[in-house]
């Protein structure tokens, strides 16, 4: 679990850019991620570059350090993430012929990836982020994990391909210029996050995950080797269906359980969280565990009292952050600090990776994903009735257009706006999902878009509205799956696991979800929804009948503060005073959240982008 970083030169510009200052800019902006070590390669030619941060998990030896050369010193990889069935690989490798020096992981996929190329990456289990050279061919690879747990930033200079675990770190390269994307901005006013693969940063992308990016010094080349989809349904009995479940949560709680450094868990009052601890219980793994919670002054928010109640039944040791509006708020400078790219979200990770953190922990398991996969969100209950609300809206003549203008004018609540906003009659479920989950209506987000990037709105309305849509294909199949498709790919990735990715390398630790496993999804995948998808995640509970009965029987409250409370407690102006001078109004606390977040991101990226006025005199990258 790492940071990586690098260059891939174009071949045809005829002089090095891979310069080793360029590259040490980008390791240190990366030091956070890696505290237990760091690497620099850089090809003779000058062809190519990587540099790795290490937090050492497995193979806590010198042998598993990266970027990490092949035993002919040809090829070199750098390498962030896990793979769980690596020692599978390394004895069907060893089968073959190939010779290991380490215990590491990492040498694993190198060796995959010498003998199999990008056909190798399917069969690697676990979340990565991964850069690959070859000096022979003068050619190289990119690749992230299926589900996408670990982000990977690329962009297209004139010199060359950058790339690294980070987007500032890619703007400390020196290589990329600090342009807002309009098309970005719009997607973050509408969701609280920018959608992959844009980013804010014109010209940089997202490498989607499950795809693999080919470079040969002239060009690239993407490919596919795994994505999210339901198939026609194999199980269809409930008994089968919950053998089948309780079988590969077993099957990944024991993969994510892997690890040369002691293993905790983030455990809130929750299904989830409550769940795999049960499993880490079955697997024999609890009594060395340690369970991480965090406790508001809200009773409508604080689940550390369930959290504890059954950490103490399963005989595990319990620790707890208490938080109040004034605590809160101490931590929040160190939390904007820590964040990579803007977002509505994240302290909650931050703060409880803060408290595991300080007990000495390098790895926390997690139990995201539970809801996306299992249906415990209300929106696979709320959205289907607002989809149908809004096409008998749409059928009536002009009835629809008008209740859609009258909200736009009227002072609503944010939520009726977006709702407002869909009352015509080819609206899909996709179009229910975005204004579900959004912040803004699409309108109010366009003038954002416009009021930050300084472009004027009839410019950015033509085309915009239908790129940002064009994403939103969605596979055939029921509604049920489709959200479900939505929730992974959507809020999860874009949000929740981005978010979750960057706080807990913040504070140098490793977040492990047993929950977003392409295995178990493979698995899982094929039970019918209407037994996947029961209402309170009752095939979970059926397949997990350890998790206690003071967790079944709590209303899902989900891991989130009382922001609204904190923030009228003290915390508010700054966000109000961010709110001041939009062009639209931002009435509700995450509105007002989403435009402090984006000003602090774009303060600190002009101060840091001001310092290296003479890094072309350090050696760095000008174009």
């Amino acid at each position: 679990m790492c940071g990586v970083a690098g260059f891939f030169a174009d071949g045809v510009a005829g002089h090095p850019t891979a310069t080793e200052p360029m590259l040490r800019a980008m390791q240190s902006a990366l030091a956070h991620r890696g505290p237990d070590g760091r690497g620099l390669w850089l090809d003779p030619r000058g062809s190519a570059g990587l540099v790795h941060t290490r937090l050492a998990i497995l193979d806590l030896s010198p042998a598993g350090a990266q970027p990490m050369a092949s035993a002919d010193g040809h090829r070199r990889i750098s390498f962030n993430g896990e793979i769980y069935n690596f020692r599978e690989l390394r004895s069907q490798l060893q089968g073959s012929g190939c010779r290991f020096a380490s215990e590491s992981d990492t040498e694993v996929i190198l060796a995959l990836l010498e003998r199999d190329g990008p056909a190798g990456l399917r069969r690697l289990r676990g979340m990565f982020a991964l850069a690959y050279w070859d000096s022979e061919t003068q050619s190289g690879l990119l690749a992230r994990d299926g589900l996408g747990i670990k982000p990977l930033y690329y962009a297209m200079t004139r010199s060359g391909l950058v790339f690294a675990s980070e987007l500032r770190t890619l703007l400390s390269s020196g290589s990329v210029p600090l342009e807002l994307d309009p098309s970005a901005l719009f997607g973050y006013f509408a969701t609280g996050s920018v959608p992959e693969p844009e980013t804010l940063v014109r010209g940089v992308r997202m490498l989607a995950p499950g795809t693999f990016l080919e470079w040969n010094g002239r060009n690239s080349r993407t490919g596919t080797f795994w994505g999210v989809a339901f198939p026609e349904p194999t199980v269809e009995d409930p008994e089968d269906a919950k053998a089948l479940v309780r079988d590969a949560l077993e099957d990944s709680m024991a993969a994510h359980l892997v690890s040369d450094v002691p293993v905790g868990l983030f455990l809130s009052g929750g299904v989830d969280s409550s769940a795999l601890l049960a499993l880490a219980a079955g697997a024999g793994a609890a009594g060395a565990m340690a369970c991480f919670s965090v406790a508001v002054d809200d009773p409508a928010f604080d689940e550390a009292s369930v959290a504890a109640t059954t950490a103490a039944q399963f005989g595990v040791s319990h620790h707890v952050l208490r938080l109040d509006a004034q605590r809160a708020g101490a931590m929040l400078a160190d939390f904007m600090a820590a964040m990579d790219v803007p977002s509505v979200d994240g302290f909650n990770t931050w703060t409880v990776s803060s408290l595991a953190r300080s007990h000495g922990y390098k790895v926390v398991l997690s139990g995201l994903g539970g809801d996306e996969l299992f249906g415990g969100y209300p929106s696979f209950r709320q959205i289907p009735g607002l989809l149908a609300a809004a096409r008998a809206l749409g059928r009536v003549p002009l009835l629809g257009s008008a209740v859609s203008a009258l909200a736009s004018r009227l002072p609503v609540g944010p939520r009726l706006r977006r709702a407002a906003s869909l009352a015509h009659s080819d609206v899909g479920i996709a179009d229910a999902y975005r204004a579900y989950r959004g912040i803004f209506s699409e309108p109010d987000a366009l003038r954002l878009a416009a009021h930050f990037s300084g472009n004027g709105e009839a410019a950015l309305r033509n085309g915009l509205l239908e790129r940002a849509h064009a994403s939103e294909s969605l596979p055939a199949g029921n509604q049920a799956d489709q959200i479900s498709y939505l929730e992974i790919t959507r809020y999860m990735r874009n949000q929740l696991l981005r978010d979750g990715d960057v706080m807990s390398m913040a504070h140098g630790l490793e977040l492990r979800l047993p929950l977003v496993d392409q295995r178990l999804f493979d698995r899982v995948a094929g039970v019918d929804h209407g037994l996947r998808l029961q209402p309170s995640k009752k095939l979970l509970l059926d397949a997990v009948p350890e998790v206690p009965a003071q967790v079944r029987n709590a209303p899902k409250r989900g891991f989130s503060f009382p922001m609204r409370t904190w923030l009228a407690n003290g915390l508010g102006p700054q966000l109000q005073d961010a709110a001041r001078g939009l062009p639209v109004r931002a009435t509700e606390w995450y509105q007002q959240w989403s435009v402090h977040s984006l000003d602090h991101w774009l303060d600190a990226r002009r101060v840091r982008e001001a310092i290296p006025d003479n890094y072309s005199e350090m050696g760095g990258s000008t174009c």
